[in-house]
């Protein structure tokens, strides 16, 4: 091969490099689809920047190229999303002491910094089951979670337990707890947990969603990227299956944007988050 192209003046790595970019020009938007398709089966509502980060660590720069161009192959092979459609959910009506909010102003600087927590309708064939959720304000990282058929306090509580355990357990000092004023989170059984890790309590003052805007996210983020987008699940073991392997996904696959689409768990565990560079996924 190198006697070859010496004979046209050329040397080997030329021969290399122009079959690659023949097999690039014939095979790579086959091969990019290909692997599209795989995350969107894992993930039906992943967004294109997303995908972008995804596909250029699977297969190359070389392969990918740049992300407005890679956009542009998912509109004309028809992979781009839809826009999305908003939905929405409490009962603040009750006894227990009601804590003011810690969170106005407050930036998440470090793992356990703040945690926000909430609840959200999961709907299944004749019946709705609730998920409780307790995500890392610095990593985005869900830390607990329980998926319930009421919306009794004992299971809220697990999903606390479970991002206890998550976090070491012990003295969790530094941590603040942030929710809703629903009574879940009010009761003596929640609180009293709270508080025995030392971990400072903080509620929404308000029904702004905008108080409790990282819970709210995560919750727009299962729905928006799955759930309003395959069919509904037949019953408890079904949802319980298919949302387990949804939240390690989201933690340990999918880059979040917020983090300079890093994955959520190795910014938790450690990874410095890079800088936010998008505003808006696609």
């Amino acid at each position: 091969m190198e006697t070859l192209c010496g004979l046209f003046d050329k040397k080997r790595q030329y021969y290399y490099i122009k079959v690659k970019r023949i097999y690039t020009d014939q095979q790579r938007e086959k091969l990019m689809l290909a692997y599209v398709d795989y995350y969107r089966l894992m993930a039906p509502r992943i967004g294109g920047v997303k995908l972008h980060v995804l596909l250029e660590a699977d297969l190359g720069r070389d392969v990918v190229r740049g992300r407005d161009s890679f956009l542009d192959f998912l509109t004309r092979n028809g992979r781009m999303l839809p826009k999305k459609k908003p939905r929405h959910t409490t009962d603040s009506n009750h006894v227990y002491f009601k804590y003011p909010n810690l969170t106005v102003g407050l930036v998440a600087e470090y793992p356990n910094h703040v945690w926000y927590a909430d609840i959200t309708y999961i709907w299944i064939e004749d019946d709705v089951l609730y998920l409780h959720l307790i995500t890392d304000g610095y990593s985005h990282a869900v830390l607990g979670w329980c998926l319930s058929e009421t919306l009794e306090a004992e299971n809220t509580a697990r999903a606390l337990g479970m991002a206890i355990q998550t976090a070491g357990g012990g003295n969790l000092c530094g941590t603040i707890h942030h929710s809703d004023r629903g009574v879940q989170y009010a009761c003596q059984k929640y609180t009293s947990i709270l508080m025995e890790h030392h971990i400072r309590i903080s509620m929404t003052e308000c029904y702004n969603p905008t108080d409790n805007a990282i819970a709210e996210r995560m919750n727009g983020i299962l729905k928006d990227e799955w759930l309003y987008h395959q069919a509904m699940f037949h019953d408890y073991a079904e949802a319980m299956r298919e949302i387990a392997a949804m939240i390690d996904f989201y933690n340990n696959v999918r880059p979040h944007m917020s983090i300079g689409n890093k994955k959520p768990m190795d910014v938790y565990n450690g990874e410095v988050p890079g800088k936010n560079l998008w505003k808006k996924d696609k």
